[in-house]
Order: C-alpha cells, then sequence, then structure tokens
C-alpha cells in the first residue's frame, strides 16, 4: 500500500513529531510505500517580510502546501494520505487537494487542536474548557496560543473558519485518536462520532525488559506547568524516606523548580536537563520507579507506554486518559491529580513494597506486549485504512461511515 504522510514540525519537537516519525519507520520497514510532505516550523525564522505578514493568512489557507500536496497526488497517486499536525504552514487547505484527487485522507487528533488554540485545555494552572463551552474566542482573551492574543486570533479564526464551512466533516475520510478521552472530547468539537477509529500509538522499536534496577525515580517530559511538577517537588518533600528523585528534560519552569529544590532541601533532586530518548529509556530500564505527575488533560501519555515497555512500574496522576492506559494497583499506582500528599503516600508505599512493584512491572510490560507493539500499531493502522477504503468504493455518496462500535 501506498502512503502519503503530512506534517508540520514543530521547533521544539514534541508528540506528533515522535508519531510522524514512528509510523513512517514502522509502515515502511513492513513493506508499504512511503511518501512525505513535510514542513518545519524552523522555516519561519527565515523568512521575508512579505512571508511573514502573510503568514496569517496562510495558517487559514496554505497556498504554497495546497499546490505542493496537488502535485504529488497527481504524481504519486497515494493510496490514503495519513495528515499529523497542519499548523500554521499546511493548513486544512491540504484536505481539500486531497477530495479533489479524489484519495481519501486520514486525520491524526493527537491533542485538543481543533477545540483549543493552545491545543492543551489547561490555562493559568489548571484545566480550561471555556472555548468548547463559550466558543473559541475565549482564547483571544486569554492570549492562550504563545501567550499572545494576535496569535489567538489567528488560529481561533483558522479552527473558526473551517469549522463554519464544515472543512473537516467534507474533506476528512477518518479520524484517528489514541485514546476514548481524545474521541469524547473531538466529538463535542464537532468531529463526527462515526467517521472516528480509537488507535492507540505506540512504542516501536520495542526497547525490551529491563533486567535489573537500581535505586530512584524518575521524571522524564517537559517541565512546564501542565505536567505538575511542582506538586511533584512538594510531595518529594513529604516523604519520610530518602528516595533520589531523576528529572530529564527542560522547559520554563526549570530554573524555579531547581531554586524550588534548593529551598525544600532536595539535594537527592537531579536535574539531567534535555536528553536524547535512547537515554530516557535507558533509564527508564534503570529506574526503581516512574513518576507522572501531569495536571493537564494528556490524551495519551507516551512517557507511561514507554515505562511499561520497559517494565518499570508507575506513579501517576489520575487526569485525562491515564485511567484508560493504567489499572490501578495492577500495572501502575495513581494519586490524585495536583495533591502532593496523595503523591507522596503513593511512592512511600511503592518504596514499602518493592515485590509488588516489581509484580507491577511485570503486568505493565505484559499490557505493552498485547497492545502497544510496532506490530500491533501497524497491523491497526491498515486495518483502519482498508475499511476506509472499502466504505469510500461501497459509498460513492461520499457517505464514509466506518461504522465503528
Amino acid at each position: 500500500m501506498k502512503f502519503l504522510l503530512i506534517h508540520n514540525s514543530y521547533q521544539q519537537k514534541g508528540g506528533e513529531d515522535h508519531l510522524f516519525e514512528t509510523e513512517r519507520r514502522m509502515l515502511a520497514s513492513r513493506g508499504h510505500t512511503v511518501i512525505e510532505y513535510r514542513r518545519d516550523n524552523c522555516e519561519i525564522t527565515n523568512y521575508s517580510l512579505f512571508e511573514k505578514l502573510t503568514l496569517p493568512a496562510r495558517t487559514i489557507w496554505a497556498w504554497d502546501s495546497y499546490h505542493s500536496v496537488t502535485d504529488i497526488l497527481r504524481r504519486e497517486r497515494p493510496s490514503v494520505v495519513l495528515m499529523y499536525n497542519l499548523l500554521p504552514l499546511i493548513s486544512p487547505a491540504v484536505a481539500y487537494a486531497c477530495q479533489q484527487n479524489d484519495v481519501p485522507t486520514i486525520l491524526h487528533v493527537q491533542n485538543y487542536r481543533h477545540v483549543c488554540p493552545a491545543g492543551s485545555l489547561f490555562r493559568h494552572g489548571h484545566v480550561c474548557e471555556e472555548c468548547i463551552d463559550h466558543g473559541l474566542w475565549r482564547s483571544v482573551v486569554h492570549g492562550c496560543y504563545h501567550d499572545s492574543r494576535s496569535a489567538s486570533a489567528v488560529v481561533a479564526a483558522m479552527l473558526a473558519i473551517h469549522r463554519a464551512v464544515g472543512s473537516w466533516a467534507r474533506t476528512v475520510d477518518c479520524f484517528i485518536t489514541p485514546s476514548q478521552f481524545i474521541r469524547e472530547i473531538a466529538i463535542r468539537g464537532g468531529i463526527p462520532s462515526d467517521r472516528i477509529a480509537l488507535k492507540p500509538n505506540c512504542v516501536d522499536p520495542d526497547p525490551g525488559m529491563r533486567l535489573e534496577h537500581q535505586s530512584f525515580a524518575l521524571y522524564a517530559g517537559r517541565l512546564s506547568a501542565e505536567k505538575g511538577l511542582r506538586t511533584l517537588l512538594r510531595g518529594w518533600s513529604l516523604l519520610k524516606r530518602t528516595m533520589p528523585l531523576k528529572i530529564a528534560g527542560d522547559g520554563p519552569l526549570r530554573q524555579e523548580l531547581e531554586s524550588t529544590a534548593a529551598s525544600l532541601g532536595l539535594s537527592h533532586v537531579e536535574f539531567l536537563g534535555s536528553i536524547s530518548r535512547e537515554r530516557v529509556l535507558s533509564l527508564l530500564k534503570a529506574a526503581s520507579l516512574v513518576v507522572f505527575p501531569t495536571e493537564c488533560y494528556e490524551g495519551f501519555p507516551m512517557l507511561i507506554v514507554e515505562a511499561f515497555a520497559c517494565g518499570a512500574p508507575l506513579v501517576a496522576s489520575d487526569i485525562g486518559a491515564s485511567h484508560e492506559l493504567i489499572r490501578d494497583q495492577q500495572t501502575g499506582l495513581m494519586f490524585r491529580a495536583g495533591d502532593a500528599a496523595s503523591l507522596a503516600d503513593s511512592v512511600s508505599w511503592a518504596c514499602a513494597h518493592p515485590e509488588d512493584m516489581l509484580l507491577i512491572g511485570a503486568a505493565a510490560r505484559a499490557e505493552y506486549c498485547e497492545k502497544y507493539t510496532g506490530e500491533r500499531n501497524c497491523s491497526l493502522l491498515v486495518e483502519i485504512t482498508e475499511r476506509l477504503i472499502r466504505a469510500r468504493k461501497e459509498r460513492p455518496n461520499n457517505d464514509h461511515k466506518l461504522n465503528e462500535n
């Protein structure tokens, strides 16, 4: 099967960038033909004055991406197009190019960008659903996208215009969400429920089960407000026994967190800074415990599945899709999001029950092998694609329902 993958890379690489790379490699390694159309936000730094002035308009309709994708479609005739992030250099214009060239389309919905210009449903330290309940222009009032009212207005306008003209319903045949949690938000945002397919993300290649571990806990991810790191440090200060903690990653809160750790006397907390994914996986295999203290609606937290793959037991907050991935006391421990005392209680229990945590880690590894391998993921993606192609052939009136249960 021939796939065209379309993706707008972020300046600071994130989950969608990782998903794009994983599925590109996964499909190619299993015998499928993969073509790419990729733009990178780093291009913007080299834009001319005219290009910068026209960027807001192209966020709504990127005519250059439209023409480039049209050329690829006519030259390559792919079986299906997989779309990832489209903001700001690609835009929904490419979905119209696919429709006009009669090529089926699948759009990954990995975050909440379709209902929230910031993409996170998180503002000023708490979950925020104002744009869902009261309209996209609330994001402009708060300057949610890049802390800028003008930038938020551009993204809100793009979403509002394409929602008003029905772009997604008219041009996208199938939407893939990695969790039921994101699926429910997507439906609230107007995406047709009968076109949504559930397919979790994966860890591929398999990093392998750990053979031994050391006595430390690990957090790996962005150091930003929504990740619950202030709660993590407060919780660590409440522990009655010393537990070394390694914090891998960088972000806007790093300096504050380092100062907080020093003021709380947490000399056993080590900040590693930004490290490679290979190094993260090696730390996951070595850690006796992985902590995931997020306080936002994580749609499909990759750290959880990476910990599963390595057999590393988890302590995670009970928010977003974590409930779908973790079975409390079986494949991980859960605590109340934002509650430092609850986090400390879970970590203390884990420290006091090392044999139980080994069993939890083994169960987590079994969960990975059953649900989150590259082989399983590729089979699901091909199955969704084949079902979509059959549906298009059977419904020439463009009613591409997937009949998902």
